[in-house]
C-alpha cells in the first residue's frame, strides 16, 4: 500500500478517530510492538531504508497487518519518535529546585537522545511535536525557565536560543556519527582521514584547526563533548545576562526576579 504525501497541519496525535476496521486485530500484535520494532529498525538503518515491508518482514507479518494499527508509514514515525523523545531521563522539577540546573539536564538529554537515535534528528520539525513525551519535555523547559527571573515575553527566545542550540549541534553529530559508520572506521580514525583530505585541499584549514583545536587530546568525541559543553554554557550565560540586564519585574504568577 503506498502512502500519500503528509499534510503538515495533520498530526496522529490530533487525527480525529477512524471507523473501526473490519473482522479482528492480527493475533500477536499492538500498536507498541510496532512503534519499538520500527525504533529497532531505524535504529539500524536509518529513515531512508525504512519502509513499512521491512517493518512488516521483521515483524513476521503481513504489511496489511501493520496497517490495521496504523494508517500510515508517517503516523508511525511521529509514533516512533515521540518513543524515543519518552526515553529521556527527565527529573521532576520540584519546588526550590534550581532551573539552571534543569536546563543543563534537559539539554544533556536531548543531545543523548539524538546521539542513541540519529534518525531522530532527521525527523524532528517534520512532525508536529504534540505527542506525550514531547509535551512533557516543554513543559518541563517552560515550567524552569519561569522560575529564572527573565521577562515572560522572553521566554520563547531563552528556550530556543537553549534548544536549537541543542537540536543544531546534535543534527550536525548526528550527521557526522552517519559518516563514520558508512566508512567503515572507528570515529578517531575516520577523523584523522577527513582532516588529512581538507589539508591537502586548503593549508588554511590547518591553521583555523589548531585555533579551535578539536583534535586535543582524548579523541574527536571528547572533543565534540567539551565543544557542546562551552556552548551551552555559553547560552545559559546569555540566559543569564537578559535576566541581569532587564528591569526589576513581577513574574507571571506575581512572584518576583530572583
Amino acid at each position: 500500500m503506498a502512502d500519500k504525501p503528509r499534510d503538515p497541519a495533520v498530526s496522529v496525535w490530533v487525527a480525529p478517530p477512524k471507523g473501526r476496521r473490519r473482522g479482528s486485530a492480527p493475533a500477536g500484535l499492538s500498536r507498541d510492538r510496532i512503534v519499538r520494532a520500527a525504533v529497532d529498525l531505524l535504529d539500524a538503518d536509518g529513515v531512508a531504508a525504512f519502509s513499512m515491508r521491512r517493518l512488516a518482514a521483521a515483524l513476521d507479518v503481513t504489511a496489511m497487518s501493520v496497517y490495521w494499527y496504523v494508517d500510515t508509514k508517517d503516523d508511525l514515525l511521529e509514533l516512533a519518535l515521540d518513543e524515543v523523545l519518552g526515553g529521556m531521563s527527565l527529573p521532576p522539577l520540584g519546588d526550590g529546585d534550581d532551573w539552571r540546573a534543569h536546563l543543563r539536564t534537559m539539554a544533556h538529554q536531548y543531545r543523548q537522545c539524538f546521539q542513541q537515535h540519529p534518525w531522530a534528528a532527521e525527523l524532528t520539525g517534520r512532525y508536529l511535536a504534540l505527542g506525550p513525551n514531547a509535551l512533557f519535555f516543554s513543559t518541563s523547559a517552560i515550567g524552569a525557565i519561569t522560575r529564572s527571573g527573565l521577562p515572560g515575553d522572553q521566554y520563547g527566545g531563552a528556550l530556543g536560543l537553549l534548544f536549537q542550540y541543542v537540536y543544531g549541534f546534535a543534527q550536525v553529530e548526528a550527521q557526522w556519527q552517519l559518516r563514520v559508520r558508512a566508512s567503515g572506521l572507528d570515529e578517531d580514525a575516520f577523523h584523522a582521514q577527513v582532516f588529512g583530505i581538507v589539508e591537502q585541499a586548503d593549508r588554511r584549514f590547518l591553521e583555523n584547526e589548531e585555533l579551535v583545536r578539536s583534535h586535543v587530546e582524548g579523541g574527536a568525541a571528547a572533543a565534540r563533548d567539551r565543544q557542546f559543553e562551552q556552548g551551552l554554557a555559553m547560552a545559559l550565560a546569555g540566559i543569564d545576562a537578559a535576566i541581569a540586564a532587564a528591569p526589576a519585574a513581577q513574574g507571571p504568577s506575581g512572584t518576583s526576579r530572583e
